[in-house]
């Protein structure tokens, strides 16, 4: 099954993602706007359309390996990228909020060429064998009395390995310009939704810990691709369900308040809020 039928699967049902998630914890009125209202945003930050071109690329390149036994020559990985990114930002409906790092399109290019170009020559996949590339996963959200709700949870695990002593490892691709620090890692959201969502898929046993791996493509002069390793245990798993039923309660109670933080700098409904 592939990864877009099995998503388009599974939002047949009722359901929530860790993206819905995220999205009401951090500012619950641009819950409101984006899911809720389906507003249409008044730009797209380059952040999302050069984050989704660099995640294509390096599918693409696990894919190829997994499938094929083979490595996508790099140029074949850059065409992709640069196929992707024009696509988004000559969409002539939404305009781009170009940033200070990535001031123009051509600057866009030109980082992202750079950073696939760090991970191609940078990824080491000794002692360890690809089990999924973008795994679609769906699991029924439970209470924490272990109360069966009526939504599923529904994510995709970027890259699935399993180590040399059958240990699987879930990783998902980032791109960053400032370095991750441990404690943000160890205590992040998206990581216990794939421990969830692969417990519940018995992956794991369901009181099994859940290895986990961020790499991090770092937008620098010279590119580096750091990794940054954590655990999901069963207790992040119970912790991760009683957030996102609280989200529940707030949303089905329509309780959505503005939050001012870092994020509102690229937020694509400040028009919308400011006029709330």
């Amino acid at each position: 099954m592939s990864r877009n039928f099995a998503l388009q699967e599974f939002k047949k049902e009722l359901h929530i993602s860790y993206s819905q998630i995220f999205t009401y914890l951090n500012c619950s009125l641009k819950y409101r706007f984006m899911y809720c209202e389906n507003q249409k945003p008044q730009h797209n930050p380059i952040a999302l359309p050069f984050g989704s071109a660099i995640h294509m690329s390096i599918e693409r390149y696990y894919r190829s390996l997994k499938d094929k036994g083979i490595h996508e020559p790099l140029n074949v990985l850059e065409e992709l990228f640069e196929d992707s990114l024009s696509y988004d930002l000559d969409d002539k409906y939404i305009p781009v909020l170009y940033k200070k790092t990535m001031p123009d399109k051509a600057s866009a290019l030109k980082m992202g060429k750079r950073l696939l170009k760090t991970f191609y020559e940078s990824t080491d996949l000794t002692g360890v064998e690809i089990v999924e590339v973008e795994l679609p996963l769906s699991a029924t959200l439970y209470t924490e009395d272990a109360r069966a709700t009526e939504l599923k949870l529904i994510g995709v695990v970027d890259l699935l390995l399993m180590d040399d002593k059958g240990q699987l490892i879930a990783v998902d691709h980032k791109t960053a310009v400032q370095p991750y620090t441990q404690q943000s890692i160890d205590t992040d959201l998206q990581t216990s939704c794939y421990s969830y969502l692969l417990a519940a898929n018995k992956f794991v046993f369901p009181t099994a810990d859940v290895h986990c791996r961020f790499d991090v493509l770092r937008k620098l002069k010279t590119p580096k691709l750091e990794h940054y390793d954590t655990v999901r245990t069963s207790s992040h798993r119970k912790a991760f369900a009683k957030i996102a039923n609280a989200c529940l309660k707030g949303i089905e109670n329509r309780v959505f308040i503005p939050h001012s933080s870092w994020l509102c700098s690229d937020c694509q409904y400040k028009t919308l809020c400011k006029s709330w």
